[in-house]
């Protein structure tokens, strides 16, 4: 389980826990320059590192010492409100196995702190196309530029796939942020239905003491309560009728009947975090609904029509649901503009090859966000110029090495080439709910901790 760890970690670092107020104060941001530097990896101590402050970010670039005049981009995910800019070790900015492959290919690589925290997708747009240009300055023209990033960095190499055509040759979105505000509406879901259904009521915004008054009273009823004395990894609950109906329900939500999610509810809604055991999810319920850069509330399921089987026509309890739940309608302005207000709309109009990877079991950015984005991509038309691929496993990216390497060897192949790689069909439920869905392109199967991910 050493891998799942590592990368549940990370992700409790960085988590982000809720929409913050727009209305707050920005911290006095500043490069941790002592986060920048960072050591050789083993076998390719004679590629060349470089690290310091550019336009107020902090950045690193190895080049190999048979560069083979490319480059890729690397964008990072949410590093928190803090005021602190800074690197993790490389190993945990992306697999060591990764960047011992670009290396060996003769590819450069650059990354940037971005010269701000929060969720703000716009300046790490900014940022990155930044040091892309000092790169070319201060190395060299460099003759193809790729991109690639996790979650938030996901969302960026999405946007960024759609507005700089003619500086970068192709984008890699991994477990990325890429149905836009349908993240925090799935939020907003998961919590509002959580409550009507073992409450018979529900709130928004909760109260200041929801994880400690309403949340243990909705896991009782819901059959979903922790015992920490026993807590484990994928530990089955003894849901009861109601708890029955939630599961349903955040399935439909997160991306639509599908293998791997029974794994993927019990893993989610068992992590320990700082207020409880099994209480990730409901934090995420924390909040105004406000995020940074947008004049007002983004969260919106006015639309929604809420169901806690696989059966399209309404039950009766799936009327009273949806007549009951709290409803909650976005500002005028909270999703409104183009360009690079923040959060950036990711609208699917693709100016290059498009290559994305998400865990199908990934309840914290869900499989939902590439439904969404398959579906703005085909109404630009442009689904041609794009390649989805699920892969068997829980976690909030998590990939193997070879998922990666995969992954970006056939976009570069692609882009080079006009040859359009293999992917899996999304906008298509009875593909997805197929049992074998998600294990073609997944690798090292091992690796992603889970008991008999594929048949």
């Amino acid at each position: 389980m050493k891998r799942l760890a590592l990368a549940l970690s990370l992700l409790l670092f960085t988590v982000l826990v809720a929409p913050t107020a727009s209305s707050a104060a920005k911290p006095p941001w500043f490069v941790d320059e002592e986060s920048l530097p960072f050591d050789a990896l083993d076998g390719f101590t004679d590629a060349e590192q470089m690290w310091g402050i550019h336009n107020n970010a902090g950045y690193r670039i190895e080049v190999p010492a048979n560069w083979n005049g490319d480059l890729i981009m690397w964008t990072h995910g949410y590093r928190g409100e803090g005021d602190r800019l800074f690197f993790n070790e490389p190993g945990d900015e992306f697999n060591e196995g990764f960047r011992a492959w670009m290396l060996s290919e003769g590819y450069a690589w650059a990354a940037s702190t971005y010269s701000k925290n929060s969720y703000n997708v716009a300046q790490g747009v900014k940022d990155t196309h930044a040091l892309t240009q000092f790169f070319n300055g201060k190395v060299g023209q460099a003759d193809e530029v790729y991109i690639g990033g996790y979650s938030m960095g996901g969302h960026i190499a999405a946007v960024m796939a759609e507005n700089y055509g003619n500086t970068y040759s192709g984008s890699m979105p991994l477990c990325g942020v890429v149905g836009d505000f349908e993240l925090f509406d799935y939020f907003l879901d998961v919590n509002a239905a959580g409550q009507q259904l073992a409450l018979g009521s529900s709130q928004f915004p909760v109260d200041d003491d929801y994880l400690f008054d309403e949340v243990p009273q909705m896991q009782a009823a819901l059959g979903m309560t922790v015992d920490p004395a026993t807590w484990f990894f994928f530990q089955d609950f003894p849901l009861t009728a109601k708890g029955e109906q939630f599961k349903q329900l955040v399935e439909l939500r997160s991306g639509g009947d599908r293998p791997n999610f029974d794994q993927a509810f019990n893993f989610w809604f068992s992590i320990p975090t700082a207020s409880g055991f099994g209480n990730f999810l409901w934090e995420l319920g924390l909040g105004d609904g406000t995020i940074a850069g947008r004049p007002g509330v983004v969260l919106d399921n006015t639309d929604v029509t809420y169901q806690v089987d696989l059966d399209p026509a309404l039950s009766a309890d799936e009327v009273a649901l949806n007549d009951g739940i709290v409803r909650v309608a976005a500002d005028p302005q909270g999703r409104a503009g183009e360009g690079l207000a923040n959060p950036p709309a990711v609208t699917g109009d693709v100016k290059m090859p498009v290559l994305t990877i998400h865990n199908l079991g990934d309840l914290f950015v869900p499989f939902h966000n590439e439904v969404e984005y398959a579906r703005d991509v085909a109404a630009q038309g442009k689904s041609d110029m794009v390649v989805q691929r699920a892969v068997r496993g829980v976690n909030h990216c998590g990939f193997t090495d070879a998922e990666m390497i995969e992954g970006m060897s056939d976009l570069i192949s692609w882009a080079r080439t006009g040859v359009r790689p293999a992917g899996d069909v999304l906008l298509d439920p009875v593909a997805v709910a197929d049992p074998n869905y998600g294990c073609t392109f997944t690798r090292d199967i091992e690796q992603h901790n889970l008991p008999a991910p594929c048949p």
